[in-house]
């Protein structure tokens, strides 16, 4: 953690600047660009192996122009049947989703696929880490929620969405920080595997 910055002219800068300066900073990037550059951040310093999941394409129609070439010209994006992401860390397989709202107050349920609830209960049954990752870009604040805490709403017919408020009171903030972008294996050893990085 970064108490204090002194730079070589004498000016200190304290952790707060530092983390208002990161934000700040990235903000433009997407969710999945943090996340991948997190997950790539991962993979180089041999942390973990997680990747996302390549969005399933169908092709309808291929020209061949030349007998050496084949050039798609008709394709549609199938919907994905499970998450975005999955992986394996410290043993243990992890499967999650990753959403983003413009919404100051709620995060919609229409955002969810009930198919992801469906492969993200399976996942949680066979033992395995399964959990959202929720940007409210309003606020420049992302949380890491287990899955077993949103499937109980996500299931309940009364709810259409869950409150800026819950997230705040049930989630858990992921800080902002240059490399990884989005450090969630560092909620995931504080809730999995009772340890810090």
């Amino acid at each position: 953690m970064i108490e204090l910055i002194n730079y070589p002219n004498g000016k200190k800068i304290s952790e707060s600047n530092v983390t208002h300066h990161i934000s700040a900073s990235r903000r433009g990037m997407t969710l999945e660009a943090d996340i991948n550059q997190t997950n790539e951040y991962y993979l180089s310093t041999d942390k973990a192996v997680i990747h996302k999941k390549p969005t399933p394409v169908q092709i309808v129609h291929v020209d061949y122009p030349k007998r050496t070439a084949a050039k798609i010209t008709e394709a549609y994006f199938k919907v994905p049947s499970t998450t975005d992401y999955n992986g394996i860390y410290r043993g243990k397989y992890i499967d999650f989703e990753a959403k983003e709202t413009a919404s100051k107050t709620s995060f919609p349920f229409s955002s969810i696929h009930p198919h992801q609830i469906e492969h993200l209960k399976k996942v949680l049954q066979h033992g395995a880490i399964g959990f959202f990752i929720i940007r409210f870009k309003a606020y420049d604040e992302t949380f890491f929620v287990e899955a077993s805490k949103i499937i109980p709403h996500y299931l309940d017919d009364q709810k259409r969405s869950l409150s800026y408020k819950w997230f705040k009171e049930e989630g858990i903030l992921i800080p902002f920080g240059l490399s990884p972008s989005v450090h969630y294996l560092k909620v995931i050893d504080q809730l999995y595997f009772r340890r810090s990085v």
